[in-house]
């Protein structure tokens, strides 16, 4: 069996902790593959595209909370921050909000820019990130959107409330209305907003859909006893395999090891390049 989807990774490795996993599964979700381009680059593109499409608002000058920092997270910042965005972070890691301090982000707790932010943006893959106190608390016209890997980020439920009014303004984007006037943007019902409001470049569902065949290759060729009914990591000279299948599309053109260099590093000529636990 292979595996994409965060919540499906998740429930997995619960079965398995809890020893009611049928067959092996192989995890593509945190392959390289999947993380760096469906995750990075991919959101990097799709952020901006879900927005424009919804609320054609301009970003130079907005005020933005990204919350979180991974991947996904890196992606949007990156796009946000080349059209003159201001744009902050929310981070529990401390290594990520290192990260985000090195790449020029000012990280805040949610509660200290919640009141001046323009666009408010989840993608941490948590539940109750943006609670009814931080709805309740927005500016006027903030747009509240979700990248992350479920519906839970936002707590969308806490507005279907009898002093509330929801106002749908055009296909996946609801004006929420406070009993004062105040409105707030919601956008796909707090879904993901890049396979709602956007679409995903055929190129990155290329390198996501390969990975998955592959892994399901892998567990159907693999001889018996190699993977016993527990979850999987891609294999590293997998994730290499489907990187390479996609470098002639740029006609890109790799450097080869010589025997000496490969000894040197203690490599094989042909890969894998990167440990096991490399991601």
């Amino acid at each position: 069996m292979g595996i994409s989807s965060l919540d499906k990774t998740f429930e997995l490795y619960q079965l398995s902790k809890a020893g009611k996993l049928c067959v092996p599964a192989m995890n593509v979700n945190d392959s390289v593959t999947k993380q760096k381009f469906d995750n990075l680059y991919c959101c990097r593109e799709s952020i901006l595209d879900g927005l424009k499409r919804t609320t054609d608002v301009m970003f130079g000058g907005k005020q933005v909370v990204v919350c979180g920092y991974g991947e996904v997270g890196k992606g949007c910042c990156a796009a946000l921050k080349a059209l003159g965005a201001i744009v902050y972070i929310t981070e529990i890691d401390p290594i990520c909000a290192l990260q985000a301090c090195m790449d020029g982000f000012r990280v805040v707790k949610l509660n200290e820019v919640i009141r001046q932010v323009d666009v408010v943006i989840t993608c941490t893959g948590n539940k109750n990130v943006v609670t009814r106190e931080h709805l309740d608390r927005m500016k006027n016209s903030c747009i509240v959107c979700n990248m992350g890997h479920s519906n839970t980020e936002i707590d969308v439920t806490s507005l279907r409330t009898p002093e509330l009014t929801w106002e749908r303004v055009r296909s996946q984007v609801d004006h929420v209305i406070w009993p004062d006037g105040k409105r707030v943007v919601l956008l796909a019902e707090g879904r993901l907003l890049n396979l709602s409001c956007s679409t995903v470049p055929t190129f990155v569902l290329s390198i996501t859909a390969t990975t998955q065949a592959l892994a399901l290759i892998e567990l159907y060729n693999a001889p018996e006893g190699r993977y016993k009914q527990d979850v999987y990591l891609l294999p590293k000279k997998m994730d290499e395999y489907v990187a390479s299948l996609h470098l002639p599309s740029f006609d890109a053109h790799l450097t080869e090891l010589t025997d000496d260099q490969a000894k040197y590093l203690g490599l094989n000529k042909n890969g894998p390049f990167k440990p096991n636990y490399y991601r």
